[in-house]
């Protein structure tokens, strides 16, 4: 069963990744990345919905708590798809998709200025890790070569800092009701937040468009099947195994980018990207690790 659970974990993070190389291809065609993560939020929260009326019992619905919470997580997951998928149109999917993983060192940040976690050499070792192979991702270092903008790395970490408000609201929801109440209600949330910000008009003209198959994909994989397909393995998975199949993300999301979009990167750029994956992946289990034990 746990090999099972550990499938749907990997199979959830595929999915994310294929969603971040299809949401290219959709901006590439002139979408906005407002309405594309509408698009995939609103997709996303249709499947929740089934999943909580064919699982009713236990949704917390009637408490407080668990709706502010879930509200909360809801502006993270927005904040998410958003920032992503503007840091994928000023940058690149590879670029966009790592700095999102970079969510951990944003979880182990706050944690310090929550008085949650304790400095240590390892930590501050890891981050410092992770901040240069930022830079040698995005070029940082020669930011005027036209490549990478200032927003698309703004908004690539922001994604990832939106990810960690949302893994904390997530777990902060979770003693106050079922997964499927918390995602139903956060789904909502995010339909909610990204209509101000988005194109009405253009949400409305996706479903008479020829695109509109590649929108119902990337609702489907990337927010209605990842999200149950995540929230089911991890019930029996390893935290320490969850965090390095994660990886399985934004490996999925660099290839389409390199095969699909056409993307290229240099040297240094991989070598960056590899620092901040073997970095985040090695500080997310040693985390796991030690709150299991």
């Amino acid at each position: 069963m746990a090999n099972v659970s550990t499938v749907f974990v990997v199979l959830a993070a595929f999915c994310w990744g294929l969603s971040g190389g299809i949401g290219g291809l959709l901006m590439a065609d002139g979408w906005n990345p407002f309405v594309v993560s509408f698009c995939r939020g609103g997709i996303g929260l249709l499947f929740v919905l089934v999943w909580l009326a064919l699982r009713p019992r236990g949704s917390g619905l009637a408490n407080g708590r668990l709706w502010c919470w879930s509200v909360l997580a809801g502006i993270g997951v927005a904040g998410n798809f958003s920032f992503y998928f503007v840091s994928i149109a000023e940058g690149s999917v590879a670029v966009a998709a790592t700095l999102m993983y970079c969510a951990p060192v944003f979880v182990y940040l706050v944690s310090f200025a929550l008085g949650l976690e304790r400095p240590s050499v390892l930590k501050s070792a890891a981050i410092v890790l992770v901040l240069i192979g930022v830079v040698l991702l995005t070029g940082l270092y020669d930011i005027g070569s036209g490549g990478v903008t200032v927003l698309g790395i703004g908004a690539g970490l922001l994604s990832g800092l939106s990810y960690t408000v949302f893994i904390f609201a997530f777990k902060y929801a979770t003693p106050h009701g079922s997964p499927q109440a918390i995602l139903v209600i956060a789904f909502s949330a995010l339909v909610a937040v990204l209509v101000w910000p988005g194109d009405i008009g253009q949400a409305v003209a996706v479903w008479g468009t020829p695109s509109w198959p590649l929108f119902v994909v990337l609702g489907v994989l990337g927010a209605g099947v990842s999200f149950i397909l995540y929230i089911v393995g991890l019930r029996q998975t390893a935290p320490a195994v969850a965090s390095i199949v994660a990886m399985v993300e934004p490996v999925t999301a660099s290839l389409f980018g390199v095969v699909v979009l056409g993307e290229t990167l240099v040297g240094l750029q991989v070598f960056g990207m590899g620092l901040i994956l073997v970095t985040v992946t090695a500080l997310s289990v040693h985390a796991s690790t030690r709150w299991t034990t």
